[in-house]
């Protein structure tokens, strides 16, 4: 783990816990900013580091926000599900082994592609975790859909302001 990835790490964290945490629009989209922290590792991370990065990082949302082991869930399942998301996008000669799927490199429209159903399925998990029982499916799934796309776009934001960016974008 390079040092700016270990700083993005740590403050994508810190804004989601003191920032976002209460951030909900019309208590329907909530904005699991900390994310792109594991959305941006390189694609050449090997599997067990990323899922034990995301594991911490998601135990680590857990205790401030007191949702008992759903982050650490649902931030786990993403980091699983990354690898075989990154090999379906795969480009026909590969990824660079330096490469870091994000905004800069790959472009708005292979990351919203990359990061939507990635998000999505970290939502999907959260919500019907965090509704467990009680037979909401449907509210499960548009809190999912609307949490996801929220979560992209202000990703998407974030990285355009933030981030370094490519000369030929």
């Amino acid at each position: 783990m390079s040092f700016k990835s270990l700083v993005t790490f740590i403050v994508l964290g810190l804004i989601q816990i003191l920032l976002l945490k209460n951030l909900a629009l019309f208590g329907i989209a909530f904005c699991f900013l900390y994310l792109i922290s594991i959305l941006n590792f390189p694609t050449a991370i090997p599997t067990i580091p990323l899922l034990l990065i995301s594991f911490i990082l998601g135990l680590t949302i857990d205790v401030f926000y007191e949702t008992i082991g759903i982050h650490a869930l649902s931030a786990t399942f993403l980091a699983f599900l990354r690898p075989f998301w990154l090999k379906a996008l795969s480009p026909s000669g590969g990824y660079d082994d330096t490469s870091n799927p994000t905004i800069a490199e790959m472009g708005i429209g292979w990351y919203i592609s990359y990061a939507w159903p990635l998000v999505f399925c970290f939502c999907l998990l959260f919500f019907s975790a965090d509704q467990w029982g009680t037979g909401r499916f449907l509210n499960a799934l548009n809190k999912s859909f609307f949490s996801s796309t929220f979560t992209v776009l202000l990703a998407i934001i974030v990285q355009l302001i933030f981030f370094k960016r490519r000369r030929d974008i």
